[in-house]
């Protein structure tokens, strides 16, 4: 209570015990009610300010802790993401035949059923997406597939369209891309990272289960691969 209210009241109750004899009292004591209600409506808009300003610290306390645990988990996804693309250009690397002297990466000649052209249009989209512009480095990609059905490169160009799904958290088109390189070319190097980054997909998109099973898979039927070791952190990571 103000003090302006408590000096108000003991007026009003001396007022109110002698009685409001003449019409200069009414006055005065309708006057002192009337401050009492503006005092009490102050009080009230100021607790309710109080109110509203410990609210939105409440409510920013929140949103900053959820900002911090958001901003960790696309840390951990990113990392994930140079080491599944550092894994594709070790295993295109180590595919390549050893000799006297080989060529630099970019001039390097195509492989047995690759042509120039393709092999052109391949690399020229891989170059998108190492620049991070994976809408156009899908496209290019899927304009490869298209172009060329029978080139070498086409596990490859599938992982690298998975991945740029990925990126762009569109899980349901990204699985696709992984599923047709389990489907359909289960010899090449990017056959374990395929079936990974498929079980990751199934995780984003909420299919707990199903990831579980195909992380389960990794572990238990390719033990001592990489990407066994990611899904038995991934399992750990899920409280398996």
């Amino acid at each position: 209570m103000s003090t302006r209210m408590m000096m108000l009241l003991p007026v009003l109750a001396a007022l109110l015990a002698i009685g409001c004899g003449s019409e200069d009292q009414l006055r005065r004591v309708e006057q002192e009610v009337g401050d009492l209600k503006l005092e009490v409506f102050k009080l009230r808009q100021t607790v309710e300010e109080g109110n509203k300003r410990a609210l939105a610290d409440q409510q920013a306390s929140v949103e900053s802790r959820a900002q911090d645990r958001r901003f960790q988990a696309d840390l951990q996804d990113s990392l994930r993401q140079v080491q599944d693309t550092t894994r594709v250009l070790n295993n295109r690397l180590n595919s390549q035949p050893r000799g006297g002297s080989r060529p630099a990466v970019d001039s390097q000649p195509a492989a047995a059923s690759a042509s120039a052209e393709d092999e052109r249009a391949f690399n020229a989209a891989v170059l998108d997406y190492n620049r991070g512009n994976y809408p156009l480095a899908a496209e290019g990609l899927e304009t490869f597939l298209k172009t060329y059905p029978q080139s070498a490169r086409r596990p490859e160009a599938y992982f690298f369209m998975g991945l740029c799904h990925y990126n762009q958290r569109v899980y349901d088109k990204a699985q696709a891309a992984f599923d047709r390189i389990i489907k359909d070319h289960a010899a090449s190097p990017q056959f374990l990272p395929a079936k990974l980054k498929r079980a990751q997909c199934l995780l984003k998109q909420g299919l707990k289960p199903a990831a579980v099973k195909a992380f389960r898979d990794l572990v238990d039927g390719f033990s001592g691969s990489a990407e066994a070791r990611t899904a038995q952190q991934e399992l750990s990571d899920l409280g398996l």
